[in-house]
């Protein structure tokens, strides 16, 4: 039988060698060790692809602090996305690159009964553990299609991934703190740092109502292993059906407010024109604006390249996928005649209301020449896709119907 304390300390071993190597990949020359590129379907979008500890080629998006973005194609291979294919993001260059496990602690204070210092042992034994299988989407994924352009990292479509989460609920690790009468609002805050004093702390907050609705958990397993260590290890917050900005990684710090929390990353940043839209005239500001909150409805192909050649008179199998905020998908639709006419696709196993949910159709094109596909998702609460993008200055929360064109020959 192997010696736990054996394994414990490999795995912290593991995680300095990967501290290392992350560090002095952040300072080399990167075309040198680029293995291939990427091209984005965007202007300026040819992007490097780059091997950072525990994940495969993914596109470089920035390097101080890492930001990574996972290759389109590989959401076709599986509902689940691969811990080593997740996309990578963080806000603050001074990210740890190490990591004890035996020394890290939860921290829960604010206005509580119990303020709270937790290992990673004793916030196990809080309450037993949960799964859900969720997307994690950055708010600004597909930015790079905005028309007009907007400021920021120029993403294509890889911004995002869903995986099955293992955690406890954020709820049960606040009740055992016992959340005092009159709480407005809990803060979340993880390990990495600011360089400079003057830039402020990545820290997100939650209305309580939300953090005590069952739904956000403290993960610390990501599709049935430790959380990858830029994906967060070795705890993450975890809330299903809201953009990746509230999913704080290396997680070590909760504290209730009794006022709502008004820090840069809540009051200035990640925020959307607060109308029904959300959204403006092209390159014009919002009077008022409010923090972006649910994902959008979206859907894709992931088995068609634009531009894929493919044989006349052969059936051919569509494959994509959809999502949205947690209504859960109620339909994808396929259409190969600019929307006049659409047609039911095949749903796949249903994950839950929060996962990527697969859908396939079978056509035989007949006709050579080019063939648009369009597809869209309808949700279980009537959501659905638009047929033009509306505008906003952060390029957030792009979900227009797609399309693909394919070549029969």
């Amino acid at each position: 039988m192997s010696n736990p304390h054996q394994k414990s300390g490999a795995r912290r071993q593991f995680l300095l060698t990967a501290g290392a190597a992350a560090a002095g990949l952040a300072t080399q020359p990167l075309r040198s060790l680029a293995a291939d590129t990427e091209q984005q379907a965007f202007e300026n979008g040819t992007r490097d692809l780059v091997r950072y500890p525990q994940k495969r080629p993914l596109m470089l998006i920035t390097t101080r602090p890492p930001h990574l973005e996972t290759p389109f194609r590989i959401f076709n291979e599986s509902v689940l996305t691969p811990n080593d294919a997740f996309f990578v993001r963080y806000h603050l260059a001074n990210m740890p690159l190490a990591i004890e496990p035996g020394s890290y602690r939860l921290n829960i204070g604010g206005k509580v009964n119990r303020p709270l210092s937790l290992s990673l042992a004793e916030l196990k034994s809080i309450a037993p553990s949960v799964e859900v299988v969720a997307v994690n989407q950055c708010s600004g994924n597909s930015r790079g299609f905005s028309e007009p352009r907007v400021f920021g990292a120029q993403l294509g479509n890889g911004s995002m991934g869903n995986a099955r989460w293992r955690g406890v609920p954020l709820k049960a690790v606040l009740e055992k703190a016992g959340v005092l009468e009159g709480a407005k609002q809990v803060t979340f805050k993880g390990l990495d740092e600011p360089v400079l004093p003057s830039t402020p702390q990545f820290i997100k907050a939650l209305d309580i109502e939300h953090a005590l609705n069952g739904e956000p958990i403290i993960a610390w397993q990501m599709n049935g292993e430790d959380l990858p260590f830029l994906n967060g290890y070795p705890l993450k917050l975890i809330v299903p059906g809201y953009f990746g900005t509230y999913w704080v990684k290396h997680l070590n710090q909760i504290e209730v407010l009794d006022h709502v929390y008004d820090g840069f990353f809540m009051s200035t940043a990640y925020r959307l024109p607060d109308n029904s839209c959300e959204c403006v005239a092209p390159g014009t500001a919002a009077p008022k604006t409010h923090p972006i909150g649910k994902l959008k409805i979206r859907s894709f192909i992931t088995n068609l390249a634009d531009k894929a050649q493919v044989a006349k008179g052969v059936r051919l199998k569509i494959q994509g996928i959809a999502f949205d905020g947690g209504a859960g998908i109620k339909k994808v639709e396929l259409s190969m005649d600019q929307g006049k006419t659409w047609h039911s696709t095949k749903l796949g196993k249903d994950l839950g209301k929060f996962s990527f949910r697969q859908w396939t159709h079978t056509i035989n094109p007949t006709q050579p020449g080019e063939l648009q596909l369009l597809v869209r998702a309808t949700s279980n609460s009537g959501e659905t896709q638009p047929t033009e993008q509306s505008w906003n200055p952060g390029g957030y929360m792009r979900n227009v119907i797609e399309s693909t064109t394919i070549i029969v020959a």
